[in-house]
């Protein structure tokens, strides 16, 4: 990969104690459509994914199902390196924290941090939430039923008193203040930044980072009789898998550390952009570049959950939606980092409305024009009006205009803008009226169907990294080369060439035909 910058993004390592569902596809396919990106705009990309397999809550389940804690991990692991072929996820590396390589970063991290005397033994008396696999504070629980104290999470807490080896937190307070403060789009979305810059400002307390009433973990190294806080484990997933504690000259650690981006979910937030940074600054590492705390998706207005039996399977929505449909919709639906709310009816509005109607009609029509009128194949433009130009003027700007904007993982505004085009490309053909100037003047119905085409090259381009199968059936038909589709083939230097046969044209984008009764 000489010659190309490196980018590192990560997804959180997922949970072992459950099956995939849609927030965990949302948080995947985020990474992904921003690893596609990149790569089509010239990075030398490492995307990582993976499983988190230790800990409390999987001892738990593991002993409820019968099986051994290895077994249990192995077999729900399964269900997570499987998602990326249900969603075209293109992830370089999947990690597991039962992996060999990681027990010996984990290893090495806990050594930096006790050598740069950091970690300290001690004692535990608190609440703990196994949920969570997370200590809170009196002050952030409240009472529920039967006496039991409650997390914000809403997760029960329970008592716990042992033996642990603590992290010397508290001394980060000032040098995590002072970083945020050197580093204002550490945390993003900014509202989540002022959270956890309150929440470090109200006072930092040492962190519990071992137990002992468990077994199933990573042991601590020199002490064989603790087992290291599942978090502290699992966080160190993201510096295992660039080859830590390798972290010479020419390896990828040096390559690609620090991480450009961990994309996590708002409620693993604190984890990420407080205890995370501290550790690897303690351990003497640099911290990621940003942490972005997206929200959460409700189901037809309702929290998800399997009581409500209204947790659904990326593979359920890309079996009743299509695979590009399910990945556009996730992406534009809701202004990334806000909260939001899948709905059946939500979903056909856009599969109808911006797909069918907007984008599909668009290369439908446009394509089927050329394929009648101009011998299939690209016509000849004569001279360029002030319309020709306004329209491919903001094709060409597209590039810069989606770099910006997911800069700050904004893929909302970046398909905004996309479909600006698409709505202005079908205003030109209206305006235009290429099928009155067949009879008219067919060297200007040439000139308008090549502007319209090129303009869809632009597009069936930009829009790969989220509807990868629909924009390489749009590229196909423009009898693009697969070697032509990198972004460095967008613009007018390599626009298309007249004469160049084109294939029959067919639909991209069918309409949603809802048969279910009572819809």
């Amino acid at each position: 990969m000489a010659g190309k910058a490196p980018y590192y993004l990560t997804t959180p390592i997922y949970y072992v104690n459950d099956v995939p569902h849609i927030g965990h596809a949302y948080t995947t396919l985020a990474c992904d459509v921003l690893a596609r990106f990149k790569r089509l705009d010239g990075w030398d990309v490492k995307f990582l994914t993976g499983t988190d397999e230790h800990g409390q809550k999987v001892e738990k389940s593991a002993r409820a199902a019968g099986i051994e804690p290895q077994a249990f991990a192995d077999r729900v692991s399964r269900n997570f390196s499987d998602l990326p072929a249900v969603m075209k996820f293109t992830n370089d590396d999947f990690i597991r924290t039962t992996e060999p390589r990681h027990h010996h970063a984990c290893h090495a991290l806990w050594q930096a941090l006790q050598a740069n005397g950091h970690i300290y033994l001690g004692s535990y008396s608190g609440w703990y939430a196994v949920r969570d696999e997370a200590f809170y504070g009196e002050d952030e629980l409240r009472d529920g039923p039967g006496g039991k104290k409650i997390a914000p999470t809403g997760a029960d807490c329970e008592w716990v008193e042992e033996p642990s080896y603590f992290f010397r937190l508290s001394a980060w307070q000032q040098p995590l203040l002072d970083f945020y403060q050197a580093n204002p789009d550490f945390i993003l979305p900014p509202g989540k930044r002022n959270e956890v810059v309150a929440f470090v400002r109200g006072g930092l307390r040492d962190l519990s980072i071992s137990r002992t009433t468990f077994d199933w973990g990573i042991r601590v190294p020199g002490d064989e009789r603790h087992i290291m806080y599942v978090w502290l484990d699992a966080l160190a997933n993201y510096i295992t898998a660039v080859g830590y504690p390798d972290t010479g000259a020419e390896t990828p650690y040096a390559r690609y550390w620090p991480a450009d981006l961990h994309m996590v979910g708002k409620d693993i937030l604190r984890f990420h952009a407080v205890y995370w940074p501290a550790f690897l600054m303690a351990a003497g590492l640099a911290p990621p570049r940003r942490v972005f705390a997206h929200g959460w998706w409700t189901i037809e207005g309702q929290k998800m959950s399997k009581s409500l039996g209204n947790v659904i399977a990326p593979e359920t929505l890309v079996a009743s939606y299509g695979l590009d449909a399910t990945r556009y919709f996730l992406m534009r639906e809701v202004p990334f980092g806000n909260d939001g709310d899948f709905s059946h009816r939500a979903m056909v509005n856009r599969i109808n409305g911006d797909l069918a109607n907007d984008y599909g009609n668009l290369v439908q029509r446009v394509l089927s024009m050329i394929g009648k009128n101009c011998g299939a194949a690209v016509p000849q433009p004569g001279p360029l009006v002030e319309a020709d130009q306004g329209l491919l003027g903001a094709a060409y700007a597209l590039l810069d205009i989606a770099r910006t904007e997911l800069a700050g993982q904004a893929f909302h505004r970046m398909l905004d803008a996309f479909w600006a085009v698409i709505g202005a490309g079908n205003r030109y053909v209206d305006e235009q009226a290429p099928w009155a100037l067949r009879k008219t003047d067919p060297a200007r119905m040439a000139t308008v169907l090549y502007v319209l085409a090129e303009t869809i090259r632009q597009l069936g381009i930009l829009t790969q990294p989220v509807m990868p199968d629909a924009s390489a059936r749009i590229l196909d038909q423009l009898a693009v080369a697969e070697g032509d589709r990198g972004f460095d083939r967008l613009g007018p230097d390599h626009a298309l060439v007249a004469g160049t046969p084109l294939p029959a044209p067919r639909g991209v984008f069918p309409r949603y035909v809802d048969e279910s009764p009572g819809r």
